[in-house]
């Protein structure tokens, strides 16, 4: 019976343990900030299966939602609402594309790494967007390496 008993515990410490081990990572929603108007603040994230990422509105006006063609596959997608704060844990290692939907025009976009060995995809960056979302993406995918 005893060793039953051991067995249920180790379990329960084991889980425990490994998700006392996922961190979270906020991100604000800026009208203005180190790198110009309607950015995230970082725009560029590296974090591991499990982690969450937590878009916080500091500035009223933004949401933060995943974009379909630039997430990993079998990846869920998100979409928080306008003025709102979402938490989102990253399970699906790969990059995920992340927008501003009312702001996406001026280049809102945001790129966040899951796991160590990340690569950009071929057709990462093929489908339709703003020129200027299309070009911090570029910004943002040089840090890739780097961190």
């Amino acid at each position: 019976m005893s060793l039953k008993i051991g067995a249920v515990l180790a379990l329960a410490m084991a889980l425990t343990g490994t998700a006392a081990l996922a961190e979270t990572v906020e991100v604000k929603m800026l009208n203005k900030g180190e790198k110009g108007a309607m950015v995230f603040e970082p725009d560029f994230v590296r974090v591991q299966p499990g982690d969450t990422v937590k878009f916080v509105a500091t500035d009223k006006g933004h949401n933060a939602e995943s974009i379909l063609d630039m997430i990993p596959d079998g990846a869920d997608t998100f979409k928080g609402k306008i003025n709102e704060e979402i938490e989102v844990t990253l399970d699906q290692p790969g990059l995920y594309g992340v927008k501003c939907l009312p702001h996406y025009a001026m280049g809102m976009v945001m790129t966040v790494a899951v796991g160590d060995d990340v690569t950009i995809p071929d057709d990462y960056m093929e489908g339709r967007m703003p020129a200027k979302a299309k070009e911090r993406f570029a910004e943002q995918l040089e840090q890739l390496d780097s961190l």
